[in-house]
């Protein structure tokens, strides 16, 4: 891990806070696959849309390594809400579906600043909503969903989870790679990892004011879950979290929070490895340990 952020530090780039957008979110497409394993061949890869509560058309691609009815993880990428996309993610979607044997819905939730919060949250959860009730005529098995995410990816999993519980949605599991969970970068973590550790402080914070309207969104649990009045209920969690990474300990807060309300939680801490590393299949082992571990909690949940 050392060796790849010294390779890291020494290519020529510009720091993402220095970007637009735009140019953030391009340059995001470029990298993400650098270090990532080749993509594995898979049954059947489906790309099309879905719409919206407000009539927007939300790309999505379906994933699944067989032709008969299958469970299904919905999925929703990383990148602070404001960059990453079906195509940064494909590779981990593809891995996903082939060792875990299931289906995974990859959705192009919106991305900010052109849409703030909770348009991103408002996706996701219609994505949600949508599988379930139309799930069966993509060959989906309905009664057996999931939702997973990777950093602001696994934010909108874990809101989602929230959410299906208050409706009475019944999700197999909550499949949280290093989920974003705290209104405020106040963690010791956030301090220990602000800066040479992939994920910088300058880039959340250039991500989540780029997303939030106001100081007062950061305190909205579809933001942060961690602020959730209860989590009573909600579905079984499996957190996959990085040891040197600003997010760990919000992590390790949200999966005490949901095991102090009853909630199953499994929870690994990857040693030695930092925000992202589960898309580093190519250098770093425990990425391959991760997606395996992540496999095996669909297979037991979907069981």
């Amino acid at each position: 891990m050392h060796g790849v952020l010294e390779r890291m530090a020494r290519a020529p780039q510009v720091p993402l806070h220095a970007l637009t957008p735009m140019q953030a979110r391009a340059a995001y497409e470029v990298g993400a696959g650098v270090l990532d394993l080749a993509p594995p061949q898979i049954h059947r890869v489906e790309s099309f849309t879905f719409q919206a509560r407000d009539g927007h058309e939300i790309p999505v691609r379906l994933y699944a390594p067989a032709g008969e009815a299958l469970p299904v993880l919905i999925y929703f990428h990383g990148g602070g809400f404001t960059i990453g996309s079906l195509a940064t993610h494909d590779v981990l979607c593809r891995t996903l579906s082939r060792l875990a044997h299931c289906a995974v819905l990859s959705v192009g939730y919106r991305l900010a600043p052109r849409f703030k919060f909770p348009i991103a949250h408002d996706d996701a959860w219609d994505a949600v909503q949508w599988v379930a009730r139309e799930g069966a005529g993509l060959g989906l098995d309905t009664q057996r969903i999931a939702v997973g995410g990777d950093s602001a990816g696994g934010t909108l999993a874990a809101a989602c989870a929230i959410e299906a519980r208050h409706v009475g949605l019944p999700l197999r599991l909550q499949l949280l790679f290093y989920p974003g969970c705290a209104a405020h970068q106040d963690t010791p973590s956030h301090t220990t990892f602000a800066k040479g550790f992939v994920l910088e402080e300058t880039y959340i914070t250039y991500f989540f004011n780029h997303y939030l309207r106001t100081p007062a969104d950061r305190d909205d649990w579809r933001f942060s879950p961690l602020g959730a009045t209860d989590v009573d209920g909600v579905a079984p969690a499996w957190l996959g979290l990085a040891e040197c990474d600003p997010l760990v300990d919000e992590g390790v807060m949200y999966a005490d929070k949901l095991r102090a309300a009853g909630v199953p939680v499994d929870l690994e801490i990857y040693r030695g490895v930092v925000h992202e590393f589960i898309k580093m299949g190519r250098a770093i082992p425990e990425a391959l340990q991760a997606h395996a571990d992540a496999a095996r909690a669909l297979q037991s949940a979907f069981q």
